[in-house]
């Protein structure tokens, strides 16, 4: 009731912006607090959806790769002897039970997928060869891969050795990053996360304006001078107020929780999360334009939150994802909102940045449509007899 009581100028006729922004804002602010769905939704649902996929996604991500594997001797001579120790000494390899066994053992534990692969020494000092047995569904995995790339440069070493040969070349590897700090998994599935929870809130949070336009009361609403853009725009400055609190809550579990380490350049920071939670948001009220229903509503938002979830670069890379799809992730914008905050957050990135600068582009231009396509739909005299 308070949009009732909007300050007025020369009888009533026109309406001082700045009051009808704060009124509307003020109104709005009160329902959305005295809404227990609101809170939960806003604050407590993106805590648990980060909690739940950091704990899934990052749980082991610190740990040194380390693979169990079974050896086979079965005619112990000096050249197996010589690989058995050196096969025992690499960190990598965890030989089970510490001794070889039998190759019926092994292939036993191969197929039972105790072990991850046997290794089956040279049967004699003259043999050449050295088997590598791994179990078929397994083929393609991490570990049997690993066991592979590991034995086949291991073997090549010991053909140098053999025919008296030293290495010439070897592989130095060496990491650099166009921020000023290396980005862990933890923090790139933090900084995801936090877009995530942020653009669902902007997404998902304008269902109430759905539920206003079933009652009437957007109806009734249109029929005060009270504008609509201005009461679109102070909903979303009021969602920002939600994401600035999930913001500060998930980064804070996510350091004192999960380790994850952030360099913060503040200003960076400020101007990627205004423009990414105010297009988001904008995003919602166009849902919410075209939206009779809140079951309709809920299943746009659903469609375009799952969609952008996986094709955004929330949980991996948006390198290791197919070619194809690789265009579509380019012009979401929650792929921009991500990567912006990434920036901000872990690489201290100043906002002198081509690339940074693109991305907030791309994120006004989904933002400036949205709430511009949002407005006319409100405004519109069919729409609005169906109210």
């Amino acid at each position: 009731m308070c949009l009732l009581r909007l300050p007025a100028k020369n009888g009533g006729i026109k309406i001082n912006r700045y009051h009808q922004f704060k009124m509307m804002f003020l109104a709005q602010l009160k329902l959305t607090l005295r809404e227990k769905q609101a809170w939960f939704w806003g604050i407590f649902f993106p805590v648990i959806l980060m909690v739940i996929f950091m704990v899934i996604f990052s749980g082991n991500s610190d740990e040194e790769f380390k693979t169990e594997v079974a050896v086979v001797d079965p005619s112990p001579n000096p050249a197996s002897e010589m690989m058995l120790s050196q096969i025992s000494g690499l960190p990598v390899f965890e030989v089970k039970s510490g001794k070889p066994v039998t190759r019926d053992k092994a292939e036993e534990w191969v197929k039972d997928q105790e072990v991850d692969a046997a290794i089956i020494l040279p049967e004699s000092a003259e043999a050449s060869s050295v088997f590598l047995v791994i179990n078929k569904e397994n083929e393609q995995g991490a570990a049997a891969q690993a066991v592979s790339g590991i034995l086949d440069k291991f073997v090549q070493q010991a053909n140098l050795m053999a025919a008296g040969a030293s290495p010439k070349y070897d592989l130095q590897y060496e990491s650099i990053t166009s921020g000023t700090n290396e980005l862990d998994y933890t923090d790139f599935l933090l900084t995801g996360m936090i877009a995530l929870s942020i653009a669902q809130g902007g997404m998902f949070g304008m269902v109430d304006l759905v539920e206003m336009r079933r009652k009437g009361l957007i109806k009734r609403l249109r029929m005060t001078p009270a504008n609509m853009g201005i009461f679109g725009l102070s909903d979303m400055v009021m969602r920002l107020l939600f994401s600035i609190v999930q913001i500060i809550l998930l980064s804070l579990i996510g350091v004192l929780v999960f380790g994850a380490n952030l360099y913060i350049n503040p200003f960076t920071l400020i101007i990627v999360f205004l423009i990414g939670a105010l297009s988001f948001n904008a995003l919602g009220y166009f849902f919410s334009s075209f939206s009779k229903t809140t079951e309709a509503y809920m299943g746009v938002a659903n469609i375009c939150s799952f969609l952008m979830m996986f094709l955004s670069g929330v949980f991996f890379p948006i390198e290791t994802m197919p070619e194809w799809i690789q265009p579509i992730s380019s012009i979401l914008p929650l792929t921009y909102f991500a990567e912006g905050l990434r920036e901000s957050m872990v690489y201290e990135t100043g906002i002198a940045t081509a690339a940074l600068w693109a991305g907030i582009g791309v994120m006004v231009i989904w933002g400036a449509i949205t709430f511009l396509l949002g407005s006319l739909l409100y405004k519109r005299k069919a729409i609005a007899a169906d109210r």
